[in-house]
Order: C-alpha cells, then sequence, then structure tokens
C-alpha cells in the first residue's frame, strides 16, 4: 500500500447514525504521520496518495470557506482543515454510507465546529447553492468503455458518470470572484482538463506528478481561477521517488506527514 509507511491503526471508535456499512468491514486508520484518524471501507476506493496530495494543493488563506465536491469519507477535507485552522469545510457526498462515515471521521478528529458534510450529487446545484473561496475534486478518472472494469465496490470512485466538463461547468458557478477551482487527475486527461478551463475559467496552472524522474507523469495537479485573464502555466513537477533509495523523495514525505504542502511555483 503507498501509504504504508504513515498509516497506523488505532483502536475503534463508536459509529455514527447513517452508514450501513458492516463494523467489520471498516478499517480505522492514521494519515498524515498519525495526527488524522481515518475510518474507511477495508475494501473498494481507500485514502490513497492522490487524496493526500489533492489536500496539500489546495490554497487555504486564513478564513476562507471551502468545498469538496465528492468528498468520500472526508480525508482530503480534514487534512485541509488540519493544515489551515482558521477556515471552514463543506463536503458535498453522493454515497449515503460514504457521507456518514465522513461525518464520523469529522466528529472522530474534533473538527465539528469547522466541516460539516452535506449529502448529495455536488453537480447538482440542489445540492449546495453556497458559493466558495475555493473548490477542490478528485473525479473518478475514467469514462465507461477506457481500460479495465475495476472491482464492483471501487466501480463507483473509478467510473465517472459525466466527463470533467461537467464537472468544471458545475463546479466554476460555485466560486466566487478570483477564487481556485483545484483537482487531481491522469495526466493523459490534461487536454480535457484545460478544454474544461477554456471559457469558464482563466489563469491555469498545471503541476505534472512523475513517479521518478525521467519518466512520464501519471498524474497532473490542476487550478484556474474565476474571472482570471492569465495565460496557462506550466510548473515544475514534483516527483514522487528520487535516487536515494526511501520510499518517497524528501518534499513527498513531508506532504504524507502533514509537514509540508505543494509548492505552486514558478513557470518552467
Amino acid at each position: 500500500m503507498v501509504m504504508a509507511r504513515v498509516w497506523v491503526k488505532l483502536a475503534p471508535a463508536e459509529r455514527a447514525n447513517g452508514s450501513h456499512v458492516r463494523e467489520d468491514e471498516i478499517t480505522e486508520d492514521a494519515i498524515l504521520g498519525g495526527t488524522l484518524r481515518i475510518r474507511q471501507p477495508a475494501s473498494g476506493y481507500r485514502v490513497n496518495m492522490d487524496t493526500l496530495l489533492l489536500a496539500a494543493a489546495v490554497e487555504a488563506p486564513p478564513g476562507a470557506r471551502l468545498m469538496e465536491a465528492g468528498s468520500g469519507v472526508g480525508a482530503a477535507l480534514l487534512a485541509v482543515a488540519k493544515r489551515s485552522a482558521n477556515i471552514f469545510l463543506v463536503g458535498i457526498e453522493r454515497d449515503a454510507n460514504m457521507a456518514a462515515l465522513a461525518r464520523e471521521n469529522v466528529a472522530l478528529n474534533a473538527m465539528d465546529a469547522r466541516v460539516e458534510i452535506v449529502t448529495g450529487d455536488a453537480l447538482e446545484r440542489s445540492a449546495n447553492r453556497a458559493v466558495y473561496d475555493g473548490v477542490f475534486f478528485n473525479p473518478p478518472y475514467a469514462m465507461e468503455g477506457e481500460g479495465r472494469d475495476p472491482a464492483p465496490a471501487r466501480r463507483h470512485a473509478h467510473i465517472a458518470d459525466a466527463p470533467i466538463d461537467a464537472w468544471v461547468a458545475s463546479l466554476a458557478d460555485r466560486l466566487r470572484g478570483g477564487a481556485a477551482l483545484t483537482l487531481i487527475h491522469r495526466a493523459d486527461k490534461a487536454g480535457e482538463v484545460l478544454a474544461a478551463f477554456e471559457g469558464r475559467l482563466g489563469g491555469a496552472e498545471l503541476i505534472p506528478v512523475y513517479p521518478r524522474a525521467g519518466e512520464p507523469a501519471k498524474r497532473i495537479l490542476a487550478r484556474a481561477r474565476k474571472g482570471s485573464r492569465a495565460s496557462l502555466r506550466l510548473l515544475p513537477g514534483l516527483t514522487l521517488h528520487d535516487a536515494s533509495g526511501a520510499k518517497y523523495a524528501p518534499e513527498v514525505e513531508a506532504i504524507l506527514r502533514g509537514e509540508g504542502e505543494v509548492v505552486w511555483g514558478s513557470a518552467m
């Protein structure tokens, strides 16, 4: 498991009302060097590297009100909240079981005053009509028919019901002027992401995420702003593994331990 180095199994906590996931099908794990406890399904989609890279890339100035679309069990929300104390976050999740687990995780980490979970489809306006100082999301990476079918327990997290254009079109309307929409996606989807930004958001920025130096990027971190007319910036990439023999490169290790964040630096 990609996160094994920083995850520690902890004792079970009491369940909150609402989740129909059986207790013996849930694990409780520690992330960010043990500073956050996350209860999540033992199988299916679980907190992973993409979750924590996205959280570390979110702009979270003091006083900001942020929203995550498709927030799952709330790990990215809580990671952003842990990094920035004086902010408020809303997570919108359409899977009622995942939303219930997210509420458990909010309570487990004593974040009730700053993190709210809403059950609903983030792409539907009826789910939440507010506007935010920033929105972030980690969408399913494939459309129906792309690649191999995932296991049934992972399908909802891997196969998208709507293209990335629909996600951006809906979520761009949730942004205040100047606010950023931030996401992580497959690197080969960069063209689709930029096309979705076109005419809706400006000042697009891309950070490639490389497995190792010299290898093609597998992921991109992308963001763009409401009302910006700035040009596209391709920023220096993030390399997960270096030649030192350590499990992760130092800047990635710092992110995984909750001691660092993704730097949106100068263009290449």
